[in-house]
């Protein structure tokens, strides 16, 4: 199941509000040309990069699976220019391919088993046309998380003042999972989202990608389009595409 922040209504009207940085979706709105072509967004969310795909004039599915995120993305999307689909990204099945699939907002890291981490990246390898990209980012398990993980801010909404707080809630799992919290003050409630996150090194999504046909094509370390230094980069882009049509460029 989807984590509250995902799936209550009243929290996922605030997701876009929080999560207002640019670079990240500027870097994947730059992955597509200008001519037309067919997208898949997995973890589409409340489909800001969807409907400027979409506005751009590409063939765009948003795939996610909370349904209120999808209601939300729906709200943006008047004349039904993208395919809103609620499945989890392993789960997900189409007769199409795509251009470029992408998993955006660290939504790699919600894959806790290796089996789905595997499903997923299977899927995307199959769903990929001959030529196609696959891009994704997950964070850097060599950065201190515990140490910077706590965050808060305050939002103003049409319904009022939010203050929302991050907090870790587990310090015993295994190492490569981390467990926290999201408190949202609302003036009449507070509503918490627990959440817990993986954190995988590159050489184990690089592991996991070969077996199913992904070839690494870049791997970046910011969204500046950095090189990717395991010892200091917070963000992990992966670049992917099929091992099939790379064979047949050499």
């Amino acid at each position: 199941m989807p984590d509250k922040q995902f799936s209550d209504p009243r929290l996922a009207s605030l997701y876009d509000l929080g999560n207002a940085g640019s670079e990240d979706r500027d870097f994947y709105l730059a992955l597509a040309p200008e001519a037309p072509i067919d997208i898949l967004d997995l973890g589409c969310g409340t489909g800001l990069l969807c409907h400027a795909y979409a506005k751009a004039g590409h063939r765009v599915v948003g795939v996610d699976p909370a349904a209120a995120m999808l209601d939300m993305a729906r709200r943006g999307d008047p004349h039904d220019q993208v395919r809103w689909i609620q499945a989890t990204a392993e789960a997900f099945e189409t007769s199409n391919r795509f251009d470029l699939i992408i998993m955006t907002g660290h939504a790699f890291q919600v894959l806790l088993s290796d089996e789905q981490v595997s499903q997923t990246l299977n899927r995307m390898a199959s769903l990929l046309t001959p030529n196609g990209y696959a891009v994704f980012e997950s964070r850097n398990p060599r950065i201190d998380w515990d140490r910077i993980w706590a965050r808060e801010y305050t939002m103003t909404t049409p319904s009022g003042t939010v203050h929302a707080k991050r907090r870790l809630t587990e310090t015993s799992q295994a190492p490569d999972y981390l467990s926290f919290a999201w408190d949202y003050h609302f003036d009449d409630q507070v509503l918490t989202s627990d959440s817990t996150l993986r954190f995988l090194s590159h050489e184990e999504i690089l592991d996991a990608a070969k077996p199913v046909g992904l070839e690494l094509v870049e791997l970046l370390g910011d969204w500046d389009g950095s090189e990717f230094d395991p010892s200091s980069s917070k963000e992990m882009i992966f670049k992917f595409r099929h091992s099939s049509s790379l064979d047949r460029q050499v």
